[in-house]
């Protein structure tokens, strides 16, 4: 039985795997297809469904994996009156219209550590449509009672726990544990990942005494500039909850595809000439 094109959708989300679906919204005369066909693309090129073949889809798969890439949908129009049926084209003289758009997962954000600040974030960043992940040693912390917006909890041995973690690239990680050496743990993870957005809370100092230490065990330096320091743009914060939007605005900055580093530069710049003003 043919998997049904929904459900897989479903699946794909619930894993983290990026697609596209692109669907025909309209036609006239003869087109390959006479329905509102279907055809989801994944990321590595392989599809679900047809839209009938042919040079038309193969274009369609093109655009797909654009899509994928981009996250921005497209329409596509094509005409098959003045192609040679003999070159790729099923059929000729009539007209469609295709729509294609990506299937991404909703971003997921993980919180290692159950403070303050985290408790602040997860409030934060849930309505802005972050999954919501808490990470601790700690069971009396990370708990729903003090993260009611959280979806999931893994509690217990910084170095087992990190071994569940459904880490991928479109997750983001956030780190503020209760002590140096848990974010060292969480770092080196963080860092061996995938993840789309890499922030600690600290200061520079105690970020490049971890990064020495991360050095001399052979992780490449290079990754290290992968890590936002420190997380959230710079707006002024001073409670845990004006932390916490400054660095939901940081992740929906990261999710837009924005510069980051030239969005802190410019807040930098800014704050600094209003200081003086």
């Amino acid at each position: 039985m043919p998997k049904d094109i929904y459900k897989e959708i479903v699946e794909l989300r619930t894993r983290g795997i990026r697609a596209a679906l692109a669907t025909i919204i309209s036609r006239k005369g003869a087109t390959p297809r006479k329905d509102a066909a279907k055809m989801l693309v994944y990321e590595d090129g392989r599809q679900l469904g047809t839209i009938g073949g042919g040079s038309a889809e193969a274009e369609v798969r093109n655009e797909s994996l654009r899509a994928i890439e981009t996250g921005t949908p497209k329409l596509l129009s094509f005409d098959f009156k003045d192609v040679d049926p003999e070159e790729n084209a099923l059929v000729c003289g009539g007209f469609m219209e295709v729509y294609v758009e990506p299937v991404l997962p909703d971003p997921a954000l993980f919180i290692f550590g159950a403070g303050h600040v985290s408790k602040a974030l997860s409030q934060a960043a849930k309505p802005a449509g972050f999954k919501i992940a808490v990470i601790d040693d700690r069971p009396k912390y990370a708990t729903p009672d003090r993260f009611p917006d959280a979806d999931a909890f893994y509690v217990g041995n910084w170095e087992e726990v990190l071994k569940q973690l459904p880490v991928n690239d479109s997750s983001y990680l956030f780190i503020a544990t209760h002590g140096q050496q848990f974010d060292l743990i969480c770092l080196r993870f963080a860092l061996q990942s995938n993840a789309r957005y890499i922030g600690m809370l600290g200061s520079f100092k105690k970020a490049r005494l971890l990064f020495e230490v991360l050095e001399k065990e052979g992780i490449d330096s290079s990754g290290f500039e992968r890590v936002v320091l420190p997380a959230g743009l710079d707006i002024g914060s001073e409670t845990p909850e004006e932390i916490a939007v400054s660095i939901v605005a940081e992740l929906i900055a990261v999710r837009k595809k924005k510069d980051i580093r030239a969005l802190k530069e410019e807040l930098r710049r800014k704050r600094s000439a209003g200081s003086r003003e």
